[in-house]
């Protein structure tokens, strides 16, 4: 499993290289993650869940939990 950190919409975002070759994308500062067959994937599966988490909490509706193991406390 490979760990790369980027900056990406003023903040940082992880990129995991996972064991079967997929990507996994996480905001933790937003509390978003997202995943990809390629790094492009899970970067745009990414924004995408951000935007929608971004409106949901803009007509202040819950967005989903999250159901990624890197977010449980």
């Amino acid at each position: 499993m490979r760990h790369i950190t980027h900056g990406h919409r003023g903040g940082e975002i992880r990129l995991i290289e996972e064991d079967d070759g997929g990507w996994s994308a996480i905001d933790d500062e937003i509390g978003v993650a997202s995943q990809g067959e390629t790094r492009r994937k899970a970067l745009d599966h990414l924004d995408q869940a951000v935007e929608l988490s971004k409106e949901a909490r803009e007509a202040d509706t819950d967005a989903p939990e999250p159901d990624a193991p890197w977010f449980e406390a």
